[in-house]
């Protein structure tokens, strides 16, 4: 009897371990562009140690702005709900609030190509070419299913 207990517990671990293997692969969502530029800058593009530099401080500033932004999206939402709690409906509260957050979301992906231009200005023209490829590539992969 402790034998078959033991069968169906390993089958059980063996089971699950499959499901998470399987929701791993199937279920991952795509990288973010700003992943897939991160690894390009700092895995396949040979830099030289003043580049390093360069693109570190930047990426440090660049952080610091896009948590900013992004604490203002959090907040957003805060009042975008309040809103849809006090109208129960799109009435002119949550019409106000949805144009904040799109000015915010705005604002952000503004700053985040301003980003991706100043730290390709930092590279040569071989990387630069790169790196191009890299941008375009990532913005236009199919949205993961």
């Amino acid at each position: 009897m402790l034998r078959r207990y033991g069968l169906v517990a390993l089958v059980a671990f063996a089971a699950a371990l499959a499901a998470v293997l399987v929701a791993r692969l199937w279920l991952t969502p795509q990288p973010r562009v700003e992943n897939e530029v991160h690894a390009l800058l700092h895995e396949k593009l040979t830099l030289d140690a003043t580049q390093e530099q360069r693109i570190h401080a930047l990426e440090a500033a660049f952080a610091t702005r896009r948590a900013a932004l992004e604490s203002e999206m959090r907040a957003d939402n805060q009042r975008l709900a309040a809103a849809i709690a006090a109208e129960h409906g799109y009435g002119p509260q949550v019409a106000q609030a949805v144009d904040r957050t799109h000015h915010v979301m705005g604002a952000l992906q503004k700053e985040t190509l301003q980003h991706i231009f100043a730290m390709r200005a930092v590279l040569r023209p071989d990387q630069a070419a790169q790196f191009d490829a890299a941008v375009v590539k990532a913005l236009t992969q199919p949205a993961p299913r």
